[in-house]
């Protein structure tokens, strides 16, 4: 595979780069995750997780397991976009965009790629609240754009091979899920001991709707749950390392077949 990072090229290497390659863009956010993990952690582990990709990609594309298996697509990595929608997490410390500026930005990074001759882009995200803006201006842009583009969150690709994972937890914030992966990943980041969370009754509805397929938000409930969605005090770094693995594979699979269905 030809990886390369769009800050490291000239600008005749990003035109070519362009005529075949994927432009991937990994988005996070800086917001506050309880007592014990740094405000970037979003952006961070989004980082980590397609690191690991892209070096899976890179191994599997030196060592085949089958000679007729097709090359590792060409992956141009873009900076990650630091900064996310985040008002939900400013009552403590956030840096956070609007949904409509963070609409625009991703639009505007999309317009340059594609005015830069990319016809093939994916986002990779890391943050809950940027999600469903992410995927409302992927399909806004495919629509005025001759352009494939591709989005997911790292923690909905998985390679199905998850028996360290705890779905009921999964994503949540800065839970045993997020902990568990900062442990294997930015361990020094990490303030331990991680204390016990102390329970909240009535559990928030944003995580525990009165009814299923509603979606519920009330005033004032990140605050109340003190800026976490569980306890992370039972976070381990070795199921974080495979819960990392995992998502690992499934987003290079995902390249791989987003590659194969957009040539």
């Amino acid at each position: 595979m030809s990886q390369s990072r769009l800050t490291e090229l000239t600008w005749r290497e990003v035109r070519r780069a362009g005529e075949q390659g994927i432009a991937v863009l990994p988005i996070g956010s800086q917001e506050q995750h309880a007592g014990h993990l740094p405000m970037g952690t979003d952006t961070l582990l989004v980082e980590e997780v397609l690191d690991r990709a892209l070096d899976l990609l890179d191994r599997e594309d030196s060592t085949p397991s089958e000679p007729s298996a097709p090359p590792a697509p060409e992956v141009v990595r873009l900076p990650a976009l630091p900064f996310g929608h985040s008002p939900h997490h400013l009552f403590a410390a956030a840096v956070s965009l609007s949904a409509a500026t963070l609409g625009a930005v991703l639009d505007d990074v999309l317009d340059s790629l594609v005015t830069s001759g990319y016809r093939r882009v994916m986002v990779v995200n890391g943050h809950g609240g940027n999600d469903e803006i992410m995927r409302l201006a992927v399909k806004r842009f495919a629509l005025r754009a001759r352009v494939t583009v591709a989005a997911c969150s790292y923690w909905t690709v998985t390679a199905d091979e998850d028996e360290a994972g705890r779905p009921d937890v999964t994503p949540g914030h800065a839970g045993w899920f997020e902990t568990s992966l900062m442990l294997a990943a930015r361990p020094e980041l990490v303030r331990t001991p991680v204390p016990a969370r102390t329970p909240v009754e009535p559990p928030p509805l944003f995580d525990h709707p009165p009814h299923p397929g509603l979606t519920v938000e009330r005033h004032g409930e990140w605050e109340r749950v003190d800026g976490s969605t569980d306890d992370a005090s039972g976070a381990d770094a070795d199921r974080g390392g495979r819960l990392l693995d995992d998502r690992a594979r499934g987003l290079a699979r995902a390249i791989r077949a987003f590659d194969a269905a957009s040539r």
